[in-house]
């Protein structure tokens, strides 16, 4: 039978109209069609639907929208007519996943058979280059779930910062409600003593981060800053006490300056200074991109014109059909590179036509090379989009970049400490960092805590290297955490993509604060590990000459390999041998 893909309901329902009328083969899929859509959820059309393989059902096409999930499935399913535009990934996997069960349960080695076609055009080399991904969901892959993992549930956990619990602006609720005593962490104790207290100290920490010209947190404790908070907390504070009746003794107003002086104590203890550092271009900007070679090592397109294309995913064995017809062409062929890439926004034709020339005959040449001239016509009229977007591509790891100067600018000496949120097993007792899991490879399911020194009650970690790494933390940082996403503004280039990076740990000494990255030793020259490296040295670089301008610390980015990591090392150790500058 076949599968049709429709754009909506209504469309839906004109295409069955069409195919049970006389017009579509004479009338002979009248009764033999069947829509299936949120308009049609009778018991008849699900029957219909379920019973679609057996010889009895005269179904033969099947149309819908977008309802066919989970609970249907069928093995005797060989064409598949897209009739809506797949733009979406997932849309593109699920429907060709449709078309992948074997009507056996196995390969017959019968062609018709064990063969699914997918007809497709300017799409075609996108299909076959994600099958050809080693993780691609289009290729088999076995997955086997244990009992227990599969009956366990998940839950939200939000590590707040102990800044915040101190305050009385969160509770510590890692575990659900009635969960046994022996799951909770231990409560944080709250220094003020009645509700007014806390309000007013909640107000002095809203007060002190609008204060974000501060050179650092240590600022917060000078006379005059204070002063400022003070008046400010107090033109903002408003009693909720009712009025007090007469003869009845009144709770004295709160101790502004006291409350101020503790939260800014709270607050420099419990943090540790994160500038917020921008870099903008001053004067005139302007860009282009250097002269260079492409490389073209993965470019193997074959020619379509007037025949369509069959390509074997599994095997990538390829057959052809042919269909006739004329494509309009250009005088050279260079062109039809060029036209394509001067449509790209961040492209100056009248600046870079040398360039655009050079690079649309290096991939003419390489086409040249293992195809004939048609061929090469060929492919430059069905593929130019495609591979104008792999010029593109290439062309931005040659960008430059020219402006009059540059100039770092700190909007904040310090900023404060953001939630972070995961997902962890529900019920889960939290974890001693002191104690290895028994199944190391369990590790991203556990939540840990006993903590001295971290700026949250709990963190989680990717690796048993990283859990590592925090005992070295308890024992020779100040204090140190795991940022969430966020917390720094320190953005990599990859690719055509732009990323914000956060580093793994921030651990402060008595001499210096460190950004560490672990990472298996495989991936320590990853180009995106690489990058993000080296984002990180600019980064610190400017958060060091800010820092020691005002009495702070030096910063330092430390790239770990994971097999470095032991429970005996020292973090001056680790600091040294492996910082990059």
């Amino acid at each position: 039978f076949v599968l049709v893909i429709a754009r909506d309901t209504t469309h839906a329902a004109q295409l069955l109209a069409l195919i049970e009328s006389e017009a579509f083969f004479e009338g002979r899929y009248a009764g033999k069609a069947i829509q299936v859509d949120s308009t049609t959820k009778e018991d008849e059309v699900i029957e219909r639907l379920l019973a679609v393989e057996s010889a009895a059902e005269p179904t033969e096409i099947v149309i819908h929208v977008n309802m066919l999930k989970e609970g249907w499935d069928v093995t005797n399913l060989y064409t598949i007519v897209p009739l809506r535009a797949a733009n979406a990934r997932i849309l593109i996997e699920q429907s060709i996943g449709r078309g992948l069960r074997l009507p056996y349960g196995k390969r017959t080695g019968v062609k018709p058979v064990d063969r699914l076609s997918i007809v497709a055009h300017d799409k075609f080399q996108e299909i076959v280059d994600e099958a050809n991904r080693p993780d691609s969901v289009i290729r088999l892959e076995q997955v086997i779930l244990e009992p227990e993992e599969r009956q366990q549930h998940s839950q939200t956990v939000v590590a707040t910062p102990n800044v915040l619990l101190q305050l009385g602006s969160a509770t510590l609720e890692p575990t659900p409600a009635g969960a046994p005593a022996q799951l909770r962490p231990a409560p944080t104790l709250i220094p003020f003593q009645t509700t007014e207290e806390i309000r007013v100290a909640q107000l002095a920490y809203e007060v002190m981060h609008r204060h974000v010209r501060l050179p650092s947190s240590a600022a917060l404790q000078e006379t005059s800053v204070q002063e400022r908070i003070i008046n400010e907390v107090k033109a903002a504070y408003i009693p909720s006490a009712q009025p007090a009746l007469p003869g009845i003794e009144t709770a004295p107003p709160p101790d502004f300056a006291q409350i101020v002086q503790q939260v800014a104590q709270i607050v420099v203890q419990g943090s540790i200074d994160i500038p917020r550092i921008v870099v903008v271009p001053t004067g005139e900007v302007t860009t282009g991109f250097y002269p260079f070679h492409l490389d073209v090592s993965n470019v193997h397109f074959q020619p379509v014109d007037r025949e369509l294309l069959i390509q074997t995913l599994r095997t990538n064995e390829q057959e052809s059909l042919n269909t006739g017809g004329r494509i309009a062409s250009e005088a050279r062929l260079e062109d039809y590179l060029v036209r394509q890439l001067i449509d790209f926004p961040d492209i100056s034709y009248d600046d870079e036509a040398d360039l655009l020339y050079e690079l649309a005959g290096e991939m003419v040449r390489h086409l040249e090379s293992y195809l004939t001239n048609a061929e090469v016509k060929n492919v430059l009229i069905y593929y130019q989009r495609q591979l104008a977007t792999l010029i593109h591509a290439q062309m931005q790891q040659h960008r430059w970049e020219k402006a009059t100067g540059y100039e770092v600018r700190i909007l904040q000496g310090f900023t404060p400490l953001k939630e972070s949120a995961f997902t962890a097993v529900a019920g889960q007792p939290i974890q001693n960092v002191h104690t290895p899991p028994a199944e190391r490879s369990r590790i991203r399911q556990l939540v840990f805590g006993h903590f001295q020194r971290c700026l949250y009650p709990y963190q989680k970690f990717d690796s048993d290297a990283e859990r590592k790494l925090a005992v070295i933390l308890e024992r020779d940082a100040e204090k140190w955490f795991k940022p969430a996403l966020g917390q720094f503004q320190i953005y990599y280039n990859i690719g055509l993509e732009q990323k914000e990076y956060q580093p793994d740990f921030v651990a402060e000494t008595a001499k210096a604060i460190y950004l560490l990255e672990p990472k298996a030793t495989n991936e320590m020259g990853n180009e995106e590990v690489l990058a993000k490296r080296d984002a990180a040295v600019t980064w610190c670089k400017h958060a060091t000459n800010h820092a020691l301008a005002h009495g702070g610390k030096r910063w330092q980015y430390v790239l770990i390999p994971h097999d470095a990591i032991a429970e005996n090392m020292a973090l001056a150790q680790l600091a040294e041998q492996y910082r990059c500058d």
